[in-house]
């Protein structure tokens, strides 16, 4: 198939507004997104690796701004997409400045990556990017290599680390997953990495699930993977002690109508993916049918681990 030129679309705003205007944004997204936020950054680099591993230029930036790029192929109508996340974005009372540029494929496939750096998550688990060759010092963690691809999913996002949290609380040697929406694949093969019995991972999006198959063979998982290609629940069998869904709270509250059917009697449900003002609405839709056991939030987000009544 041929690889198609990019309209990049950059976003500049005030930081503390960063996370409500990725979830905006991402409502548009038709190639890719990424967001620059460096709150955090000098106390990740120390926490996760040498000084050096970050880029000076980097180090460098104004942390009281962030920038999201949102890639839209040149056969969509990309004023029309413009004009409608800056409308969101005014009715959301965030402020920002927008620039626009052509992005070759090729440019555009890699110019992100500078910015997925490994990621220590849990008391357990190291998220590496493939591509990163540095020395780090021994570590005790379970090291999941990562090629996020096209699709992106890279754990450094709070919706993914609170989902990992959780599920390294709850994973055993005897599980079997259930990955709803499963992006690039992290949740499910972080779950084999842990010790799971075997995992399946589906998604609407077949490029998602091709790369959740390649980072499944790539972590040496791939005989205990399932990659499907569907909407949410529509082609899913069977009954799993864990399934985790890091979704949009709308599409939660959609799933969280029958998804019960696909839980084992004793298993657990995990949801992330939750803007803390929308977090009552989800509570409230599970009520009568499931069990709050954990609530784990970070920087406005919420995740949430639940077992059936």
């Amino acid at each position: 198939m041929e690889k198609l030129d990019y309209t990049e679309i950059i976003f500049t705003l005030p930081v503390e507004h960063i996370e409500r205007a990725g979830d905006i944004a991402n409502m548009a997204n038709t190639g890719g997104i990424y967001i620059e936020d460096y709150r955090d950054l000098e106390q990740d680099v120390r926490d996760i690796a040498h000084i050096d591993l970050i880029d000076a230029d980097l180090l460098s930036k104004d942390k009281s701004v962030g920038k999201i790029h949102l890639y839209l192929d040149m056969e969509k109508n990309v004023p029309e997409t413009v004009l409608y996340v800056e409308e969101l974005f005014r009715n959301a009372n965030i402020p920002f400045h927008t620039e626009l540029s052509e992005c070759r494929y090729e440019d555009w496939a890699e110019n992100w990556k500078k910015y997925f750096k490994p990621t220590k998550i849990g008391e357990k688990l190291l998220i590496t990017p493939l591509w990163e060759k540095v020395e780090r010092e021994k570590t005790d963690r379970v090291e999941m290599l990562l090629e996020p691809g096209m699709a992106f999913g890279t754990g450094t996002h709070e919706t993914t680390r609170l989902c990992l949290e959780l599920i390294e609380k709850y994973i055993d040697k005897d599980s079997n997953m259930l990955d709803v929406g499963c992006g690039s694949g992290i949740l499910a093969i972080c779950s084999l990495l842990l010790g799971a019995k075997n995992a399946v991972g589906v998604d609407i999006d077949a490029m998602s699930v091709k790369t959740a198959i390649e980072n499944a063979e790539l972590n040496g998982v791939s005989e205990n993977f399932e990659g499907i290609v569907g909407s949410l629940t529509e082609k899913v069998e069977g009954k799993y002690d864990l399934i985790a869904a890091n979704i949009v709270a709308d599409v939660l509250l959609f799933l969280n109508i029958d998804i019960k059917q696909f839980l084992k009697e004793d298993g657990i449900y995990i949801m992330s993916g939750i803007i803390d003002m929308r977090e009552q609405e989800i509570l409230d839709s599970l009520e009568g049918e499931f069990k709050v056991l954990d609530i784990r939030r970070e920087r406005g987000w919420t995740a949430i681990a639940v077992s059936a009544i």
